[in-house]
């Protein structure tokens, strides 16, 4: 197999310790399809978090971010209708291709447990369907993704959103999360892992 010169120098600075190519965190892989959009959802039944980025060329774009906003005097159904309708047009003036949901929390109670699955289980009929695969990512694991540390605060993780989405400044903890989540994904189409993205 024969080699050009310049690709012959090139081997040579790497074996000398002169060179090393640099990846870009976010340049498309094999599994990822250019232009794909994602969409992040972090369920709360009082701020549900929400971030759609599109991948293009070697940085991520965001498309939007937002918190749907549930005031503590609604009740729970008036709650859930809410987060359906929102991201059923979240979904609608995007068209994500692919949407991220962070992982169950296993509480210690019963009665918040199910509290807690209620705004998960909403957002998850308004993207289902729509046609969306849907993963879920456990919050360590994100953290971990996009700070270095799974057990980072909030404010580590909207700090690192902003710098690599090259946001104005950094976004409301709940988007923060979501955009997190969409970012995690956007990593993770370009590796060839044995631990995938559980798929729902």
């Amino acid at each position: 197999m024969g080699i050009t010169p310049q690709q012959f120098e090139q081997m040579k600075c790497r074996v000398s310790g002169g060179f090393r190519a640099a990846i870009p965190v976010f340049a498309p892989g094999n599994r990822a399809s250019a232009n794909q959009v994602i969409l992040g959802i972090d369920p709360s039944l009082r701020g549900t978090g929400f971030g759609v980025i599109r991948l293009a060329g070697l940085h991520p774009q965001t498309l939007a971010h937002g918190t749907i906003v549930c005031p503590a005097g609604w009740e729970r159904s008036r709650c859930l209708v809410n987060i359906t309708q929102t991201l059923r047009e979240v979904v609608k003036r995007h068209r994500p291709t692919v949407c991220v949901v962070e992982g169950l929390f296993y509480a210690q109670n019963l009665q918040t447990a199910l509290v807690l699955g209620e705004p998960r289980g909403a957002a998850l009929v308004a993207v289902a369907e729509a046609g969306l695969a849907i993963y879920e990512v456990a919050p360590r694991k994100v953290k971990q993704a996009i700070v270095g540390y799974g057990a980072a605060q909030k404010t580590a993780v909207a700090k690192m959103v902003q710098r690599l989405l090259n946001l104005v400044e950094p976004p409301a903890p709940d988007a923060a999360d979501a955009l997190a989540l969409a970012l995690t994904q956007a990593q993770e189409n370009r590796r060839y892992t044995l631990s995938a993205p559980k798929k729902l």
